[in-house]
């Protein structure tokens, strides 16, 4: 039995569980979960692939799709259908953010504003990306405006929204007290609103990141002869799933990465938003 220690020694504090409620876990604990997770969902693949449980011409194994990926690069220009994809997705992206930027803060800011504009943009926000494309290319031709104008329909008013929703949430005690201080409507808005919504707003365009990659083959039906969206739709033309699951697993690649750099982008900007306790 082990000796009960007496009242003046210190007991020492027990090591934290990683599997506490919202504890924290070191980087190297962090990629070594986040590992298992993407490779968990690669291993049942192969491992269904291999089993001949499934056709190939239904699923095709990582093996063959890496393949393809490879003849892809080699003989099909790959490099330029990823380009002109992320070109589409980021113009898109771009001329959301910056039409939504100002004026999600000033729905957020001013409920005149937001009496007229938030009721609009939120029936708005509920009709299909691609019930427009007919509208687009009667409006806009086939060109690159086209496909560029599907992406920033399906991310601009979900974008209005939530920014509006960000700077909403800033205290009302910052409001009153930069009021008590004497400062004007304009300091306010852009020393108090946008700098404490600023955090939640980089997040914001994280998400809306997201949603422009997932419409991007919606984008890319609007007539194109380029893209990973182009070549995913030509290739379910001649059921060439591995060409199709390349492009998709490309895709969500790309959009990782966007992802991690968001991420690095707000732990440099706010550094004290992700100090370990």
């Amino acid at each position: 039995m082990p000796p009960t220690p007496s009242l003046g020694t210190p007991v020492p504090p027990a090591q934290p569980s990683i599997w506490g409620i919202a504890a924290r876990i070191t980087r190297t604990q962090y990629w070594l979960f986040a590992g298992l997770g993407l490779l968990s969902p690669l291993l049942v693949w192969a491992w269904l692939s291999a089993s001949g449980l499934i056709d190939p011409i239904f699923l095709p194994g990582p093996v063959q799709v890496f393949t393809r990926l490879l003849s892809w690069l080699v003989e099909d220009d790959l490099w330029g259908d990823t380009l002109i994809s992320m070109y589409r997705v980021m113009a898109g992206f771009a001329l959301s953010a910056v039409l939504a930027l100002p004026l999600g803060l000033l729905i957020g800011a001013f409920k005149p504003v937001e009496a007229v504009l938030e009721p609009l943009t939120d029936f708005i926000r509920y009709m299909p990306a691609v019930a427009f494309i007919p509208l687009v290319m009667l409006w806009l031709g086939i060109g690159e405006s086209a496909k560029i104008s599907i992406i920033f329909i399906g991310t601009f008013f979900q974008m209005v929204l939530m920014v509006a929703e960000n700077v909403r949430l800033v205290p009302s005690a910052q409001i009153e007290a930069a009021q008590t201080m004497g400062a004007t409507r304009g300091e306010i808005i852009k020393l108090v609103l946008l700098q404490s919504a600023k955090p939640a707003i980089l997040d914001t365009l994280r998400l809306t990141m997201g949603w422009a990659w997932t419409y991007l083959v919606v984008a890319e039906l609007v007539a194109a002869n380029s893209g990973l969206g182009y070549s995913i739709l030509k290739a379910q033309r001649f059921l060439k799933t591995d060409t199709i699951f390349g492009g998709i697993i490309l895709i969500g690649l790309i959009g990782l990465l966007m992802d991690q750099a968001f991420r690095w982008l707000h732990r440099r900007s706010f550094p004290w938003l992700h100090a370990r306790g």
